[in-house]
């Protein structure tokens, strides 16, 4: 077939991808444009603070000072012969109340550098007090900022810092609470608190590398399904006419991608309905308990991301069971907790098994090895540590080895994927591109047979 002297077929086919090709771009860009609601500053009205406070007579006195500073309103209520045991910005609050919605949850990330600024500002002798306050006021986290005023107004009532942070676990997770607490019984708060920064940053660490391993497949995915549902709304249907007057039969991929277009244009409601269905469907099996041990399972063998799930648990069971010994907290309690940040639920309910023979007397390198869940390495290192008394070294290790393997699986994957999405949205817009070529063709070649 000669395009050269045929030129519509090519100007046609031009114009409609780039069409196509426009609109999605638009919508990228539209999509990358849309950010979390954050707010900077305060209003320009003068602050209001919230104190309760006691007076000489030992009595609690609560009520509001307009004032342009905190140190102005407590050098206010030391005038007035009050002692502060809270003071809070009133309009804060109220900003706090309203945004809550939007505040963006802190990640690992952020919860490390809170963790050393902590050590820092403590190691230079400022009370417990003082260094939440000043946490508070930098942290640029609206919600764990709140968290850490709140934290301090509880540690202010006269609660430990464990206790206070205890009311928050949403932030503030059960080995951080459980890692603060024998802080404080041991004297060693800032040891703690290093050892939380140093598994923060790991976990960023891991999660990172999770993210590269799932964001990018699906993103592509994304854009593929973009493309075939732009080419099957926009583009498709303009050729369906100059079919229609054509003498000869179409083949069979050509109706079956007119079929398509047309059912998607004529019942897009019925698709977006069954999606979101089937979304919904997903989301509630997801969090039933046959979903989550089926659901759990089906990764486990996915190939090659299997393997990094696997590896990525190993890593984190390692880590933050070898901080939890390492502040002192028992075996057993250990475990619990360990088991308790595990994402997969057949590596917790392994740890929580193993749990149970632990305090059966056992060593924990026997229940690990007959889960079959945890591959043989970690076996074989707990039991060399529980052999030789330095488990704690051992799952340090243990965690940096799968740390750096998790990190060499990622890169083995994205590697393996990248080629393979290419080429599934190859075939699919090839697919369809052939499925208007080859009727054109039929009616180029009967332009010439005349």
């Amino acid at each position: 077939m000669n395009y050269v002297k045929y030129p519509i077929l090519n100007n046609i086919l031009t114009k409609k991808m780039n069409h196509a090709i426009i609109i999605i771009s638009y919508g990228s860009c539209f999509i990358n444009a849309l950010t979390i609601l954050y707010v900077e500053g305060r209003d320009s009205v003068l602050p209001i603070f919230s104190y309760l406070a006691v007076d000489k007579e030992g009595k609690e006195k609560k009520g509001t000072v307009d004032s342009a500073s905190r140190e102005e309103a407590s050098e206010w209520l030391k005038q007035n012969e009050l002692i502060p045991v809270s003071l809070v910005d009133s309009l804060a609050i109220s900003k706090d109340i309203n945004l809550k919605f939007f505040e963006k949850k802190p990640k690992s990330r952020d919860m490390a550098v809170f963790c050393r600024q902590f050590v820092s500002i403590l190691s230079a002798g400022v009370n417990i007090l003082s260094t939440l306050e000043m946490l508070g006021e930098q942290t640029e986290n609206k919600c764990l900022s709140r968290i850490i005023w709140e934290t301090r107004t509880e540690v202010e009532k006269g609660e430990s810092l464990a206790g206070a942070m205890r009311v928050n676990r949403n932030i503030f997770t059960d080995i951080f609470v459980t890692m603060v607490e024998a802080g404080e019984a041991s004297g060693s708060l800032g040891i703690s608190f290093t050892r939380m920064a140093e598994r923060f940053e790991k976990d960023a660490a891991l999660k990172a590398n999770m993210k590269k391993a799932t964001i990018y497949p699906a993103s592509l995915a994304i854009v593929a399904v973009a493309v075939v549902a732009m080419l099957l709304i926009f583009v498709i249907p303009s050729f369906e006419d100059m079919f229609a007057d054509m003498d000869q039969g179409l083949p069979g991929i050509t109706v079956a991608v007119l079929s398509a277009s047309n059912f998607l244009l004529s019942y897009w409601y019925i698709v977006a309905a069954v999606l979101a269905l089937f979304i919904i469907f997903v989301v509630n099996i997801a969090k039933s308990r046959v979903g989550t041990q089926f659901l759990g399972r089906f990764v486990l063998r996915l190939p090659l991301f299997g393997n990094l799930v696997i590896k990525t648990a190993c890593a984190r069971m390692a880590r933050t069971l070898s901080t939890l010994i390492a502040a002192g907290i028992p075996l057993i309690e250990a475990i619990d907790i360990t088991a308790s940040t595990m994402t997969n639920i057949h590596f917790k309910n392994a740890l929580l098994a193993a749990k149970e023979e632990v305090a059966m007397g056992n060593n924990l390198s026997e229940p690990i090895q007959r889960s079959a869940m945890f591959p043989p390495l970690v076996h074989h290192m707990l039991k060399i540590g529980e052999n030789t008394g330095g488990i704690e070294g051992m799952l340090n290790k243990l965690a940096d080895y799968y740390d750096e393997e998790v990190k060499n699986v990622t890169q083995s994957l994205m590697a393996a994927m990248e080629p393979a999405i290419i080429i599934v949205m190859a075939g699919i817009v090839g697919t369809l591109v052939i499925s208007v070529l080859l009727p054109m063709s039929a009616m180029y070649d009967a332009l010439d047979a005349i």
